[in-house]
Order: structure tokens, then sequence, then C-alpha cells
């Protein structure tokens, strides 16, 4: 039977939790899954930010069932933070890692001296994922969702300057977080079959999503009439972000996914949710182990359980 992402399956009594759950892809996110019967837990840095799409969600879903926590991905210890909360509760089905940056103009580094693109996209993540393992493993076929870009897709990946201390521009630094964020992921689910661990990890990429091709939503997303018009202007190539969030919320909750897999939109950037092919290079796995061991040390947070390779 195909997938519809406009008819989820009942989701009552499950906990997901959303990185960057109060804006774009992630808000969207949100809001289908609590639509489902889902209690959400949406993580992002800004109390403000986060409080508007709390009330956005329950304008919305009535019943929704809607939480908190706070969580700097450029901050090892706010991830620390935001990890030990997300350990207090009963159960966790699936952690997506939707928030990102945009790289910026020049070069910057997180709290912790690390290149800000690849420590907030990648990173950040790794650490949120490793020291939150204990209550996913606890959760019978929970799930890990890495959000990649399709920016990878035309893009090679350079390992041997992951931090871009060599060279440095914009467009470099993001790619390069997202093809770190997808080859991990994909290792992570390998790893996890491995160590017969009950966790699947499957990778997406949402395609791209506009801001003006979405659904507005006060004090979250409200597009001008100018990004309205360029949004109709581009709908061969790019959709809302409501329908960018469809791939990660079927990794998410499709009974018949199952980890190692890869979904992207039917049409490249747009479309319904389907299984897809990886860039090549995401599936080196002499590079994915390179990758997995700087992860650990460049973080210093670990996956005990995971250590043996595949």
């Amino acid at each position: 039977m195909a997938w519809n992402p406009e008819v989820l399956p009942d989701l009552t009594g499950r906990t997901y939790a959303v990185t960057g759950g109060n804006a774009g892809i992630g808000y969207f996110i949100a809001e289908q899954l609590a639509a489902a019967g889902a209690h959400l837990v949406i993580l992002g840095r800004n109390p403000d930010r986060m409080g508007a799409a709390v009330t956005a969600i329950r304008h919305h879903v009535p019943t929704a069932d809607v939480t908190t926590i706070p969580l700097d991905l450029a901050d090892l210890e706010s991830v620390a933070s935001a990890a030990a909360a997300l350990t207090r509760l009963d159960r966790l089905d699936a952690l997506i890692h939707n928030a990102g940056v945009n790289a910026p103009a020049r070069r910057a580094t997180t709290r912790q001296g690390l290149e800000l693109t690849v420590g907030t996209n990648h990173l950040g993540h790794v650490a949120l994922t490793a020291l939150t393992l204990p209550v996913l493993a606890a959760t019978p076929g929970s799930r890990i969702v890495p959000v990649g870009s399709i920016m990878t897709r035309r893009t090679g990946f350079d390992l041997d300057d992951l931090l871009s201390e060599r060279s440095y521009t914009p467009r470099q630094a993001y790619v390069r977080s997202k093809h770190a964020v997808q080859m991990f992921g994909l290792e992570l689910d390998r790893r996890l079959r491995h160590a017969d661990v009950d966790v699947r990890s499957i990778v997406v990429h949402p395609g791209l999503g506009l801001d003006g091709a979405s659904p507005r939503r006060p004090g979250v997303n409200q597009p001008s009439p100018l990004a309205r018009f360029s949004a109709r202007l581009l709908s061969p190539l790019a959709q809302g972000k409501h329908r960018a969030a469809w791939v990660a919320v079927r990794a998410a909750v499709d009974p018949g996914a199952e980890g190692g897999q890869y979904y992207s939109p039917r049409r490249r950037g747009i479309g319904v949710p389907v299984l897809g092919t990886p860039p090549e290079v995401d599936t080196d796995r002499d590079l994915a182990a390179r990758l997995w061991s700087m992860s650990q040390e460049l973080t210093g947070v670990d996956f005990p359980a995971l250590a043996a390779r595949p």
C-alpha cells in the first residue's frame, strides 16, 4: 500500500522529540505528529519561539500534548542537559535530528571551538544521540532520523578537512556538515544492528522547502506577499515546509520503514516521500568508520555499546 503522508497511523501513547521543532520544517514535523496523537517534545534554543510553536500547535490541534526542552546544539554542555531531560522520559519512540544552521559568511565556532556548521548540524546531534541512547534502546522499535540535504547530491565530501581548517566557504561547510549527517546516520544503523540494539537509524533529505509555500502559523511562519509570489515561481522545484516535513515523519512512524534506509521526496526536491538512494560517498564504510571515530573524539562523547565495527 502506498504511503499517504496526510493519513498517519494513530500515535497515541508514543513520544517523539524534534530538534528545532519550533520553526520551519521542524515545526511542521511536530504539528503533524501531534495531530496523530503523539506526545511531542520540541527542543530549541529560543524559549519565546518554542512557546510560539506550542501555541500554534495547540491552536491547530487542541488536544496536542507538547512540551519543550532547551537545547543549543552549538554548546555540548547544553546538549548534555537536554539529553539528561530526554532520558528521564518514560519512553522515546524517535529522535528527529531536524535542527540545523546555515553556514555564516565567515568561519565561526561553537562554544567548544568546533567549526559552527559541522559542530551544530552534525556533532551536536552525535552527542545528543549518544547520551539519549539509553531511553531509545529501552523503547521497543525506536528510531533515530538524521536529516540530510539535497545539496549533497552534487558535491563530494572532504573528510580530511571536516572542520574547514584549511579552507572555508559557506556552501562547502554546509554541504560537508550534511554529508557527515548522512554518512554517520547510515553507519549508526549498521552498528546498532551489529550490537543487536533495538533502535533503527533512518536517514532522510527533505528536498526544498520554502516558507512562502507553507501554511501561515502566527509567530512561526508568516510569509510576506513577496515570499508567496517567489514560492509560486519556484513551485516546479520547491514545496512548502509542511510537505518537506513528510519525509522525516514517514521515517519516524511508517511501520514498514527499516533501519539503514534513505527517504527523499519523489521528484528530487518535491513530492511525497519515497525510498531513495543516498549519495555514493555516504555509503563508503571505510570513510564512515573514520568519521565515527573523529566524531566521538571531537565531542568527547562515545557509544560504548556500539564500539565494535560491523
